[in-house]
């Protein structure tokens, strides 16, 4: 017994950490591969973070705070491999709505993320993502895209002043275009051009050949790992050239200015602010100022990451725990907001990153982090020339392939209707991303609710009718299925349970629809087929209770037939009045003619 108690324990441990799954089984094999992604990834995060930061509006330094910490949580309580946390487009985009450039607001965002999302995960309330359609996921980046890449457009001219609401946006940057300041131009243009030739090299790899000749392979490696590192190649160039044009007392570019030095201090976060006035800005206004950031960004947050996770994970061939993913990234939140991290999510670039280096495990972001931290430690001088125009040139390529366009081509062919989440997520992100993704959940919403107050009933005449149902019969459905009985059994009759019968008429009413079944007029037997409804409510109950009575008033008979144990168990315990099923149509059928056959008699 205690064997087992204990096995059970360690299997319970194994769950909440799954670095025990992994760690025993650590070679130098997997070292030296994790060391080689680890590396190769933290190449690409240094400068990516600093873009994101410029998304969020917030100063580079916090783009750096925020992508260290998720690399040593998420090794001790992820459970997948491949993915790495960090700053993310998206994710900074959303901040920016709400944090308005504060880092107190970005950091207490941070807090209340992360706690937000432990507590989903320990409540096992992932299950909420389920209401998010496709269409929405899909709609949300194309217009985070276009909105993140545009508003870097004002960095490649060398514009300032521009507002940041993006219909605003367009406007002025257009308006300003004879202000636009020649160096940021060619040196933004020349870093585009220098991404997208990279880009297009290592995509035009095709997968390795290993019998190609050695100076082949040699050739092909380099070129991936040139490309895969594009975006750190890119910013140091550019800094090169701010640095030499500063030095020599030509002011040709637009630079980030001065930047924090050194390891961000490891604190409680800030629960209020004092701002230039004197006004001190508490933790509840905080809140309220957040309002609505604080339901959007923890569950984009969790959808990002989980998708991401889920995708490599099929790729190569291992399962992933969604709750305990959930939980990895909540806690990654509560503890960078100890660093001044504004939220993290998985990153999808990345990611994939991450997998094709050929990594082992998450030890790997172990690695990220410490290059993270050394960039931060030593290099943060060096940043106040990085140009602005590098930047945006890196943010453009970044966010370009979120925009899909084969995505509405699918959608029209599969399901068309699916394309109106789609377009209203699209649309209204333009004006806010919030009310975007809220847009699109609440039309899919009724787009659900219909499809479950309408289900489909296939209508057939077998000498009786037979309604068969594709559905559960919950509380929504109620009036649809009653106006169909009314309408084909019952005739038109006015929808009252109060209604009276001539006692003579009816008899003559029964005696002829169940035996002919062919006249328009009087009422008709019914067979409920109900072998796909696998759920039932109260409100259906009593419904039901009610139409059995105007069958019995009437003289004809409604049969159920295929009802799950489930369904007929709520049935039976509601003791409905008349109520009679068997296991078959056939059998119902069968079972009126008997009846009809005993009525003739009597």
């Amino acid at each position: 017994m205690e064997r087992v108690m204990g096995v059970r324990w360690y299997a319970a441990l194994r769950s909440s950490f799954p670095i025990l799954t992994w760690l025993p089984r650590y070679n130098l094999t997997w070292l030296k591969m994790d060391l080689i992604a680890g590396l190769t990834v933290g190449l690409t995060t240094v400068p990516q973070a600093l873009v994101y930061a410029e998304v969020a509006g917030l100063p580079v330094q916090y783009g750096l705070y925020s992508a260290f910490m998720g690399g040593f949580i998420y090794c001790i309580f992820g459970t997948s491999k491949d993915i790495t946390l960090g700053p993310t487009a998206i994710m900074s985009l959303l901040c920016s709505e709400y944090i308005g450039g504060d880092p107190v607001f970005a950091v207490v965002l941070t807090l209340l993320c992360g706690i937000i999302q432990a507590g989903m995960a320990l409540l096992r309330l992932g299950f909420l993502l389920d209401f998010i359609s496709h269409p929405v996921i899909k709609g949300f980046p194309c217009a985070a895209a276009v909105t993140i890449g545009f508003s870097q457009v004002k960095n490649i001219l060398g514009l300032k002043e521009i507002p940041q609401q993006f219909f605003l946006q367009v406007y002025y940057t257009f308006h300003k275009i004879p202000e636009a300041r020649v160096g940021d131009v060619i040196l933004g243009l020349c870093c585009l051009f220098f991404l997208v030739m990279l880009t297009l090299m290592k995509d035009s790899l095709g997968s390795s050949e290993d019998e190609a000749p050695l100076l082949v392979r040699s050739a092909r490696r380099l070129v991936w790992s040139l490309a895969t590192i594009r975006n750190a190649l890119v910013v140091i160039a550019a800094t090169g050239v701010a640095y030499s044009a500063e030095v020599t007392g030509h002011h040709f570019f637009s630079l980030t200015g001065k930047t924090a030095k050194g390891l961000p201090p490891f604190k409680a976060p800030p629960l209020s602010e004092t701002v230039a006035n004197g006004t001190v800005i508490t933790f509840s206004d905080i809140a309220k100022d957040l309002g609505g950031g604080l339901a959007v960004i923890p569950l984009m947050g969790v959808l990002e990451s989980i998708a991401i996770a889920k995708a490599f994970s099929s790729k190569n061939n291992y399962r992933i725990d969604a709750n305990q993913e959930l939980f990895a990234i909540g806690l990654t939140n509560i503890m960078g907001s100890f660093v001044s991290a504004y939220p993290v999510t998985g990153s999808f670039g990345r990611t994939a990153v991450n997998s094709q280096t050929g990594v082992c495990s998450p030890a790997g972001g172990i690695v990220t982090g410490v290059i993270v931290l050394l960039s931060l430690a030593f290099l943060m001088p060096l940043f106040f020339y990085i140009p602005k125009a590098s930047l945006a040139a890196v943010i453009i390529c970044a966010v370009s392939p979120m925009i899909d366009f084969r995505v509405p081509v699918q959608l029209w062919r599969v399901k068309r209707l699916d394309l109106l989440p789609f377009l209203v997520t699209f649309v209204v992100s333009f004006w806010e991303v919030q009310y975007g993704i809220v847009g699109g959940v609440v039309v899919s919403g009724f787009m659900l609710l219909y499809i479950v107050a309408r289900p489909k009933v296939k209508v057939s005449d077998h000498g009786v009718l037979l309604l068969e149902l594709d559905s559960g019969l919950n509380f929504p459905v109620t009036e649809h299925i009653s106006r169909l009985v009314y309408k084909h059994a019952l005739h038109g009759e006015t929808h009252t349970h109060t209604h009276t019968f001539n006692p003579a008429a009816d008899v003559l009413q029964r005696s002829w629809s169940c035996v002919c079944g062919l006249s328009v007029s009087p009422p008709r037997c019914l067979v409920l087929d109900c072998a796909y409804v696998s759920s039932i409510d109260f409100t259906v109950v009593h419904e039901l209770t009610e139409l059995l009575k105007q069958f019995e008033l009437r003289g004809v008979s409604m049969i159920f037939t295929g009802l799950k144990p489930s369904v007929l168990k709520v049935l039976l315990s509601a003791d409905l009045p008349g109520f009679r099923h068997t296991d078959r149509v056939d059998q119902a059928l069968q079972l009126l003619t008997s009846i009809n056959h005993y009525e003739q008699q009597f």
